[in-house]
């Protein structure tokens, strides 16, 4: 059961990682670093990062090994 977490959290923190290289090409725009934080920090998609970090790191640690 631990593997089908451990999937799960690697294909979010996937999806986050594409999603915030795909949005730092607001830099070029015009706009700072700080104004790029301030714009992933209200993107829903932007956290898939943090939450497939987190099943990763739960499935690896808090699971028993077979």
């Amino acid at each position: 059961m631990w593997i089908f977490w451990f999937f799960v959290g690697f294909g979010l923190t996937v999806a986050g990682g594409v999603s915030l290289i795909i949005y730092l090409n607001i830099i070029p725009v015009g706009l700072g670093f700080v104004d790029y934080l301030i714009f992933i920090k209200d993107k829903p998609e932007s956290y898939l990062l943090l939450v497939g970090v987190l099943i990763i790191t739960c499935s690896c640690f808090f699971y028993p090994s077979d």
